[in-house]
């Protein structure tokens, strides 16, 4: 039992970042939706396009661990916002938090011991909640790491 406790807390360790990656609040923390819309020469994606992936992606991997009826979006069209800009700051800030959001469920989710860590989904093709605690955590730390990136360009990283 004290095991399954210390890899729930490490996975939750993981997920929220701070050990080998800057925590998820602190690498969104401060952006203005102009930023988040400018496009840096050489790159394919903008914050915006980084943030709403994260969220969309996030969602999917959360709902795909409690909902056997989910539905994926389609791979990789409806994994990434068309617009390179939202609309507004409300737009971006909503985006935001429904990725803190999105995150605490799933740290809810490995927290809770009544969640078996290594049983297969029934509706999955071998997937468990282990592996998709890493996968989040090691999705959110490839594209935070792009955002830190995108906002040193931009000068608004501290």
């Amino acid at each position: 039992m004290e095991q399954d406790k210390a890899l729930r807390d490490q996975l939750t360790k993981l997920m929220q970042g701070g050990q080998a990656f800057r925590p998820l609040d602190d690498v969104l923390q401060g952006i203005t939706a102009d930023d988040a819309g400018k496009e840096m020469h050489g790159l394919p994606y903008t914050i915006w396009q980084l943030t709403e992936h994260l969220r969309i992606t996030l969602y999917d991997i959360l709902e795909f661990s409690r909902d056997p009826d989910h539905v994926s979006p389609e791979w990789p069209e409806e994994y990434w916002p068309r617009e390179s800009a939202p609309a507004d700051q409300a737009a971006l800030d909503k985006s935001i938090q429904a990725i803190s959001e999105g995150l605490e469920a799933m740290v809810q989710r490995v927290q809770d011991p009544a969640n078996d860590l290594y049983e297969a989904f029934a509706h999955g093709s071998g997937q468990n909640l282990l592996r998709e605690a890493m996968l989040v955590a090691e999705h959110n730390a490839y594209h935070l790491g792009e955002i830190v990136v995108l906002r040193r360009l931009l000068g608004t990283w501290k």
